[in-house]
Formats: C-alpha cells, structure tokens, sequence
C-alpha cells in the first residue's frame, strides 16, 4: 500500500478545501497521513479514515527557533512513517516541510495556496519569507501554483526553478455540492454579503464604509458578515470593533458556520474587496451557486469574475469605487442578476470542476510514486 503525507497549518484547511482530494485517494486505497495541529475539524479526518498526527507549530509567529522545531518535528515523522510522497500546504509547512522532507529523502510537491503578507508587505517579516522560500524550494519536487500571477512573482524574484513549477486551475469545487438554490424572499430586502476571515486585508473595511454610506441611499440593504474572528492574525479585526459596527447599524455580523451554501443562497450579491487572493475559494463557492460576485481587481479574484458579464471588478482598497459597484448592483434588475450568476456557473463548471485538480493530483502521485525507487529510498537510509 502506498502511503501519502498531506502537511497544512490547520486540519479545518483539509476539511474545508481538499475534502474531494482526500476522500479519492482513500477510495483508491492509498494509506493517507495528515499532519496539522489539532482542531475543531480534527477528529473528522479520522472518521473519514485518514491517519492523523498533531503536530505543534507557532502559524502566524516568526520565532525561528519555535520554526526549527517545527521542522525537526516534521522530519523526525518523515523518517518514521515513511511516506512514499509528501504535499506541504501554506508558507511555514512549504518551507519548514520541503526542507524536512529532503533532509528525510523522501520527494515533496509544495502547493502554493496564496502569497498573503509575503507579497502584499515589504517589510522584514516579508523579505525573510521570500528568502526562505528561495531556500527551500529549491529542494522541492514539484511546486504548484493556483494562479499564474503568483507563479510570476516567484519566477520574478528567482524564487522557484523554473522547471520545477506546475499550474492548477484552483483548489477545485464540487460543483453539485455548491449548486443553485432557490429562495423565496417575504420582503424588498437587498442582502450583501461579505464571508472571510474578518481581517482587515480581506478589505472589511472598504465594506464597512461603502455600506455605512450606501444605507443613506437604500435603507432597505443588509449588509452582512460572516467569518471567524482571528484574533492571533496581526491583521484581525477585533470583535469590539465589529461590535461597534453591528451597534451603529452598519452592517449584521452573523458569526461563524461549518456550511456557508444556506448563506449564499439567500443572498442577492456576494462581496469581496480583497486585497489579494491565491484562489478565492468562497467565489469559488459563491459562482458555482449561480450568484453575482463584486470583487477587487487582483491575483485571485479577478480569475473569477467575468467584469459586466458574471458581477463586477472594482480597484483594491477603494471604498469609493467598491460603493459604486454595489450600487450598480441594487440598481441591475433581478433577471440580469440571475443571468449574471448563471454566467459566472458556466465558466466554474467548465474550468474549476473539483474532479479536474483531483486527476491532476493522481497523475502526478503514479508518476512520482514508484515501489522500486521507495524501497532504494528506505535501503540507502538504513
């Protein structure tokens, strides 16, 4: 039986973005470990049969010795479960992983999800990251890309080996599992809806502000929030402040959720004023459900939204013109926002299908994956 190690900063990240993944490997009888700190969400990667292992790791902290660490743990695992392939997902397992995993001497396929404060900042934090990456990667088997905009700024910046790099269209979405629903409405209520990690690079401010004004004009808008509260990200936004929100009428903050479709479906638009994306995966989501999208013009989210034609593009960190967009949308008529949808559906069925990134993954595995080479592998180490 062959074995495969899939190394996130977060089991809800497994859950959450890689489920098909995991659920087809399973079913083709690969051994599958996964190795993130525990979770809510942990103790369903063991009921869906994988062999979960925590680990300790300090995810938005830049201790280099709590990092070493981490990287010593990894490869102490690496050398005992000897796994026949590994996938590291997000910066610190990428880098700290793909390092482990070739000191262990064992192949690894980073999967660059989305660059966050390494390309948005320029700051130390920021330039010892991109250090590290050029570092690590080099040691990589393969490295993946969501979006060709970041595998550029790689390549830009020397990086990443030109010929180690391979494109996926995007995590992948169950487009059955995310598919149109239709509600009914009571009212002549107009319902935004913004859902992310409540981060201030998420663009919930531009939000907050385009939606304080816009409730001047159209008092029968809601403009919602959903999403966790990270408060250990330096970006978080606090829950006094989305409290302040909620009390000045601003907007309706509606908490957290394991399931976002009943949200979506009973929304009018799905917002998000990002500052930059990997590959959105709640667009992913909000277009497979056939609904019109307003986001910002950057790597990650303009990949999703056909301008005029499947919702609207509006600049990065611009409430001004954010506000425009969405009155643009309150004006457009329902039956050009059920168009709208149906034409951002078509593009996610025909180029972001979940079972399209799953037979990429497959391949990769039978061609990276061999008896022979594993068992050299494990003789040259004893």
């Amino acid at each position: 039986m062959k074995t495969i190690a899939m190394v996130a900063n977060t089991s809800w990240s497994m859950i959450k973005f890689r489920s098909g993944i995991i659920k087809r490997l399973l079913h083709e009888g690969y051994r599958l470990y996964i190795i993130a700190p525990y979770d809510h969400l942990s103790d369903q990667l063991i009921d869906m049969g994988c062999i979960y292992i925590d680990v300790t790791m300090n995810n938005k902290g830049t201790n280099i010795f709590s990092d070493l660490r981490y990287m010593r743990q990894l490869y102490r695992l690496y050398k005992e479960i000897q796994p026949d392939l590994i996938f590291h997902y997000t910066i610190k397992p990428n880098i700290y992983g793909t390092l482990a995993a070739k000191k262990a001497k064992i192949k690894s396929v980073a999967v660059i999800t989305g660059l966050g404060y390494t390309f948005i900042n320029d700051n130390i934090t920021a330039k010892a990251a991109k250090f590290l990456y050029k570092i690590s990667l080099k040691h990589a088997t393969q490295v993946w890309f969501i979006n060709t905009e970041d595998r550029n700024k790689f390549l830009l910046h020397q990086l990443v080996p030109k010929e180690k790099i391979e494109q996926l269209p995007s995590e992948g979405i169950n487009t059955n599992h995310f598919r149109p629903i239709k509600i009914e409405k009571k009212n002549g209520d107009f319902h935004f809806i913004l859902i992310a990690r409540l981060l201030w690079d998420k663009g919930v401010g531009e939000y907050v502000k385009a939606a304080k004004e816009l409730r001047k004009k159209y008092p029968h808008i809601i403009c919602q929030l959903l999403g966790f509260v990270d408060a250990q990200n330096p970006q978080a936004i606090s829950q006094e402040q989305i409290d302040f929100w909620e009390e000045k009428k601003y907007v309706k903050y509606l908490g957290t959720t394991e399931d976002v479709r009943p949200f979506i479906a009973q929304s009018d638009c799905v917002v998000l004023p990002s500052y930059r994306e990997g590959m959105s995966m709640i667009l992913l989501e909000s277009a497979s459900m056939a609904k019109p999208i307003i986001a910002t013009n950057v790597p990650g989210c303009r990949d999703l939204v056909n301008h005029h034609i499947s919702g609207y593009l509006c600049n990065p960190r611009d409430y001004h013109d954010l506000m425009q967009k969405m009155e643009k949308m309150i004006l457009t008529t329902e039956e050009d926002r059920e168009k709208m949808g149906m034409q951002g559906r078509e593009i996610i069925i025909s180029e972001y299908n979940e079972q399209t990134v799953i037979e990429k993954y497959l391949r990769t595995i039978k061609s990276l994956v061999s008896t022979e080479s594993h068992f050299r592998l494990k003789y040259h180490d004893d």
